[in-house]
C-alpha cells in the first residue's frame, strides 16, 4: 500500500494511493493514523486536487554517511568499518514539490539520493532478526548537503541540517519486504539528466545493520526516518534546478531549488 499525507481545503489527512497511471491516481482517505489500526473511508479524492505533504513528520531523522564505497571514495574519504550516523532535524523535512532553499552560507550545494526507512513502532535494542518488524515502509529522500560547509566544519549540523535539506516522498510504500528493499535501483536526475544511479544492494551496512546500530543507542518512534546513504555521483545544484529522486518500486520525489528569501 502507498500511504500519502496531504492537505485539501485546509485539512490534513492520510490516504491510500490507488491507481497506476499518474494522471488517474486517487487517494482513499484513511480513518485514523497509519501507525495504528485504521480503515479506509471509501471517500476518494483525485491526487491532482490535493497538495502532497511530507509523508511523515519524524521526531528525528537518523542519517548514515559513507554507506556506499564508491561514494566515500569519490569524496576522498575512507570507507567506514562501522555505521557512521548523524542527524537531520525535523525542521529540515519538506515534501514533494516543495522548494529546496539554497542557503546563503553555502556556495556548493549537492544532491544525495537515498532510500529512506520509515519506522512503524516504538523500538529499542532491536535484534537483527526482528529488524523487519519495526519497519512501516520506505520512501525516497534527498540528503541535500552544503558540501563546502561540510568540509570546513568539524561536525555536519549546519551542512546537512539546514531548513529544507531533507525532502521526503512522495509517499510511503508499505508492501516492500526487507529482502526486496535491499536490492532496489536508486537514481537521481537534475533537469532530466541522470546524475546518480546505484542499487541498495551496494550498501556497506545493510538496512538491518543500521536499525540495530541506532537502536542500541536510542529509542525510535513511529514516523522516525532512517536515511541509508547515497550511491556515487553526487554533485552540484544551482538555483532553478529541478532534482528528482526515483527509487524502484516506490516512486519519484521531485523538488526545485530556489534562492533562499
Amino acid at each position: 500500500m502507498r500511504i500519502a499525507r496531504f492537505s485539501i481545503d485546509g485539512n490534513v489527512a492520510f490516504g491510500a494511493v490507488e491507481g497506476d497511471r499518474p494522471d488517474e491516481l486517487v487517494l482513499d482517505i484513511i480513518k485514523g493514523i497509519p501507525f495504528a489500526d485504521f480503515e479506509l473511508s471509501g471517500t476518494k479524492v483525485p491526487l491532482s486536487k490535493v497538495r502532497l505533504l511530507p509523508p511523515v513528520l519524524p521526531n528525528k531523522v537518523v542519517a548514515y554517511g559513507r554507506n556506499y564505497a564508491d561514494h566515500a571514495r569519490e569524496l576522498g574519504n575512507e570507507v567506514p568499518d562501522v555505521p557512521f550516523a548523524f542527524f537531520k532535524p525535523s525542521t529540515s523535512v519538506i515534501g514533494p514539490g516543495d522548494a529546496i532553499q539554497y542557503p546563503a552560507f553555502s556556495e556548493e550545494l549537492h544532491h544525495e539520493a537515498e532510500l529512506a526507512v520509515v519506522i512503524g513502532r516504538m523500538c529499542r535494542e532491536v535484534p537483527r532478526e526482528r529488524a523487519a518488524d519495526v519497519i512501516f515502509g520506505y520512501t525516497c529522500a534527498n540528503d541535500v548537503t552544503a558540501r563546502d560547509v561540510q568540509r570546513r566544519e568539524k561536525q555536519w549540523a549546519r551542512a546537512k541540517g539546514f531548513d529544507t535539506s531533507c525532502p521526503l516522498g512522495p509517499w510511503v510504500e508499505t508492501d516492500l519486504d526487507l529482502a526486496t528493499a535491499s536490492d532496489l535501483t536508486v537514481q537521481l536526475t537534475v533537469n532530466g539528466e541522470q546524475r546518480q544511479l546505484g542499487r541498495t544492494s551496494e550498501m556497506i551496512h545493510s538496512i538491518a545493520d543500521l536499525i540495530v546500530n541506532i537502536t542500541e543507542a536510542m529509542t525510535l518512534l513511529p514516523g522516525d526516518v532512517i536515511l541509508t546513504g547515497t550511491p556515487a555521483g553526487v554533485g552540484p545544484l544551482t538555483v532553478g534546478d529541478e532534482v528528482a529522486v526515483t527509487i524502484e518500486g516506490i516512486g519519484t520525489l521531485t523538488n526545485k531549488v530556489v534562492k533562499r528569501g
